[in-house]
């Protein structure tokens, strides 16, 4: 089941924001309009959208509003995948090509500005500024994740508190974001606003523990990307993190070679070492601890079916790794 089809009341939203989505894509510039719907079409589960819709329901929000709140949020979401495979060189999302494996890294980058743009045009229509005040920083705090990663990449001495660093901006922050803008416009109380924004982090960062997990544990087909990407790009991931900190030197030095170097010569001997330091069981902790926090935060909203979808967004989120 589809996370939007938990609940019969989301169901009809969920779909308006698809409708809305696509009928915002035009351009006059075809390739831009093309390319858009390529990725904006290309799966995925949309749970960013969803939380905005989750969020103001939760929150008593009675409106339509959040329909095109729901939109932008997945807008820049889509304009950061296009420029995130630029970075890193993917070829392969969500099972598919990647849009710069078909169309070149400067058409990618370019259609993903263009995303951006949208999604603020979008945003100055609903016309509150506390919503783009949220989305504006979040989009910042974003860059500046991308930039860290960067940063980190090939770097074998990357720490716990860094790597988490790197996930709450690049992802935690658009789901953060996601909770938040949908509490404001349901002109929630403070506290509701914070327990939302607050579950939003905690999902969000549980959501990249487990995504990084997978690279070790999935295949392509289940993931809908290469296995061992992240090595390839010589991430340090949590699963890596840990092996290094409890490993033998001979383990250590293998990762860290790993790292350094990039590419898949060493990924089965690495996959080895993260099986026998207990790195995928200390991994996945991290990401139940984060879904913990979030369920907890939870507790200030006033109970509703769609509180109870938000719980069990959290109950699915380590299923993956099962």
């Amino acid at each position: 089941m589809q996370p939007h089809q938990l609940n019969p009341a989301i169901e009809p939203q969920f779909n308006a924001v698809t409708d809305y989505i696509l009928n915002h894509l035009g351009s006059n510039v075809p390739l831009v309009e093309r390319i858009g719907h390529y990725i904006v079409s290309g799966g995925g589960k949309r749970i960013r959208p969803l939380l905005v819709l989750l969020s103001a329901n939760a929150c008593g929000y009675k409106g339509e509003q959040h329909v095109p709140l729901a939109a932008i949020i997945e807008f820049i979401h889509t304009a950061t995948l296009l420029h995130d495979d630029v970075v890193d060189n993917s070829e392969l999302r969500r099972g598919n090509a990647t849009a710069n494996a078909k169309w070149g890294n400067a058409p990618s980058v370019l259609v993903g500005d263009f995303l951006y743009s949208r999604s603020f045009q979008l945003m100055v229509e609903i016309g509150r500024m506390e919503i783009m005040q949220v989305i504006s920083n979040a989009t910042t705090v974003i860059a500046e994740g991308e930039v860290l990663q960067l940063l980190n990449q090939r770097n074998p001495d990357t720490t716990e508190e860094s790597y988490m660093q790197v996930i709450l901006g690049k992802t935690a922050m658009l789901f953060e974001a996601a909770t938040e803008v949908g509490a404001i416009l349901a002109d929630a109380s403070d506290a509701e606003r914070e327990a939302m924004r607050l579950y939003g982090r905690h999902l969000g960062i549980a959501f990249q523990i487990v995504d990084d997990l997978m690279d070790y544990l999935s295949d392509s087909a289940t993931m809908g990307k290469n296995v061992g990407d992240d090595l390839a790009e010589g991430k340090a991931t949590l699963p890596l993190i840990h092996a290094m900190r409890v490993g033998t030197d001979e383990e250590r030095k293998l990762i860290r070679r790993a790292i350094r170097e990039g590419g898949l010569d060493d990924l089965q001997p690495v996959m080895d070492v993260v099986q026998r330091t207990g790195a995928i069981d200390y991994t996945r902790q991290q990401a139940q601890a984060e879904l913990d926090k979030a369920v907890q935060a939870l507790e200030a909203l006033p109970a509703s079916s769609f509180r109870d979808t938000l719980v069990t967004l959290t109950e699915q989120a380590l299923g993956r790794t099962s």
